[in-house]
């Protein structure tokens, strides 16, 4: 699947990390292939700065034309960032869910898990319908 980037790591849910390889703060978003099954996104719900997370709880929601669709954490830490451009424009996780579609940066804390690499997330979503 060529909107798969290789220098970022994916969940089953969806998401998409970047920063893995570089230090404690990442950036996390939803992929192409999830906002493509969400259709026209139109509200984006997100954890609000300062707050910590859990790995794997939901900590935001997306809204789409078709349904509503929770965020889940791929990591724990703290929240350092929130996207509001993507909260006043949520087509962005749609147009642009790689870059300008971003949805928050956390403060790494403790290993990630369960992250899956380009291949594997391509595996995932090529046995989905």
């Amino acid at each position: 699947m060529s909107d798969i980037p290789e220098e970022l790591h994916y969940t089953k849910e969806h998401e998409w990390i970047s920063g893995i390889d570089d230090g404690l703060t990442l950036t996390i978003g939803i992929t192409a292939y999830a906002a493509g099954a969400l259709g026209d996104v139109v509200f984006v719900q997100l954890p609000e700065v300062g707050s910590s997370i859990t790995a794997g709880e939901a900590v935001g929601e997306v809204e789409s034309t078709k349904s509503v669709s929770d965020i889940f954490a791929p990591v724990g830490g703290e929240i350092v960032e929130v996207n509001e451009v993507v909260v006043d424009d949520p087509s962005l996780v749609n147009s642009d869910p790689y870059g300008e579609g971003w949805l928050f940066r956390v403060r790494l804390e403790g290993d990630p898990e369960d992250l899956l690499s380009p291949e594997e997330y391509t595996a995932l979503t090529s046995g989905e319908s």
